[in-house]
């Protein structure tokens, strides 16, 4: 274990890492911070350099003598660190936008991290994150990988299966707004700790089960309680920022007997959710565009030289309680806390439908020498096997993200449920290879060949 601490990270520049330094300034007395590196690319400097210059502030407000470095330099940040984390996202919003309004112009779902646009955000990241992990090796082959960057669960089994690099856990905020929201509807404080939650699944797209303080199973009743459409909250959780409090069907949520996280409805309630998503699309405010929009707004509050805590306003952006779970990951791996979260790791017989070594979403104890999960068992057969096929596309789609291949990514796009299958799901793949031609080397190839078969992307058309 190291006296002091050099954590590193990997999309510094992004509109996040206020409330990854307020998470760290929280645990200044667990983490002994020697130095903090953000990195960025060229296209984010003039973002690292704002938001570097506020955490710089935030940390002397703090009164701690850490160093903070602002580089475009991986490798150089990289060298001898303890702790890297990767929040990146390849081709900026701009590439979001095209995840989410491409799919729609098709009339399918759009959205960052599920249906096409999730599989195309993997086929960006995957070449990435392997070349991080290959710097790794080489400069800093002890540290920890925590990765926040989505799709969570895809890019987490690439790094492990893929790269090689078996101490890499993958985090989501998500279980930590339904945690916060059950303990409301069943009248407790918001940060009260007196449910016990188990989750199980994969990322965005995991169930969990709660028990009371009396050990009492009280799954039923949150589910009555939330989506039952007599019950004084229906509709009125929001356990995510960022996805439509569109109702859920309750006779349907009653037969799976575990409650659903918020991705869900775009596969239980695909009708009614691509209804809204293709309003949004015409008038211009899919989640990408107004995404857009408030990080516009947050870096002209970061600019202003007397800021230095975290503003109220980050929480619209989505990403509310990350620091809550990178951080305290850190803390507990560095000092073998054992805290309980849910992460993204190796299944080890954990969810016994899936595969041994695939990765899974659970509830895990945080050790030192990283997550020990716990064990679920079996999911009835209405959630089963769409847990099956979902395991299924996210192996293909890293197949095809690793070696550039078309067949594995249109096996892929007709696996998932959520793309129209057929000569559509072609066409939209074509386009969307295209369309991201400049994040793709490794269907470089590929793209050549649709592009002179006469496949084009104009953006006007978005």
């Amino acid at each position: 274990m190291s006296k002091t601490l050099k954590i590193v990270t990997i999309g510094g520049g992004s509109s996040y890492t206020p409330e990854l330094i307020e998470g760290f300034i929280l645990r200044k007395d667990e983490l002994p911070i020697r130095e903090l590196w953000l990195v960025d690319i060229e296209e984010g400097k003039e973002k690292l350099e704002i938001v570097g210059e506020m955490a710089k502030r935030m940390v002397k407000k703090a009164g701690l003598d850490w160093d903070i470095h602002l580089t475009l330099d991986r490798r150089a940040a990289l060298k001898d660190a303890d702790f890297v984390t990767t929040q990146f996202r390849v081709g900026l919003l701009d590439a979001r936008i095209r995840d989410e309004r491409l799919p729609l112009k098709y009339g399918m779902i759009g959205q960052e991290t599920n249906g096409a646009g999730g599989m195309m955000k993997a086929f960006r990241t995957i070449p990435v994150i392997l070349s991080i992990i290959e710097d790794m090796k080489e400069l800093c082959p002890n540290a920890w990988l925590v990765n926040f960057t989505n799709p969570a669960g895809m890019i987490t089994e690439t790094a492990i299966k893929v790269g090689g690099w078996k101490k890499t856990v993958g985090l989501c905020n998500v279980p930590i707004g339904s945690f916060k929201s059950n303990h409301i509807v069943l009248g407790y404080p918001e940060d009260s700790d007196k449910l016990f939650h188990k989750y199980a699944g994969l990322n965005h797209f995991h169930w969990h089960k709660v028990w009371n303080e009396c050990g009492d199973d009280v799954t039923e009743e949150l589910i009555d309680r939330l989506y039952n459409p007599k019950s004084e909250w229906a509709g009125k959780v929001s356990e995510m920022k960022n996805i439509r409090k569109l109702p859920f069907n309750y006779e349907q949520v009653k037969e799976l007997g575990v409650l659903p996280c918020g991705y869900h409805r775009y596969y239980y309630i695909t009708e009614e959710m691509l209804r809204d998503e293709l309003e949004d699309y015409k008038n211009h405010t899919t989640r990408a565009e107004v995404v857009k929009q408030t990080e516009k707004e947050l870096f002209e509050l970061y600019k202003d030289p007397a800021l230095d805590y975290k503003p109220e306003q980050l929480t619209k952006r989505g990403g509310t309680h990350y620091s809550e779970a990178a951080c305290e990951l850190i803390a507990s791996i560095y000092n073998d806390k054992r805290t309980v979260m849910v992460v993204s790791t190796q299944n080890n017989g954990t969810i016994t439908d899936l595969p041994y070594d695939c990765i899974v979403e659970v509830s895990s104890v945080i050790t030192g020498h990283g997550p020990e999960p716990f064990n679920w068992g079996s999911f009835k057969p209405c959630a089963r096997g769409i847990l099956q096929m979902m395991k299924s596309m996210e192996e293909t789609v890293i197949k095809a993200g690793v070696n550039g291949d078309y067949d594995a990514a249109l096996q892929a796009f007709t696996i998932n449920p959520i793309v129209t299958s057929g000569e559509t799901a072609r066409t939209l793949l074509n386009e969307m290879l295209v369309a991201n031609k400049d994040y793709l080397p490794q269907f470089e190839t590929t793209i050549e060949k649709l592009i002179e078969e006469g496949v084009t992307y104009n953006p006007g058309d978005l």
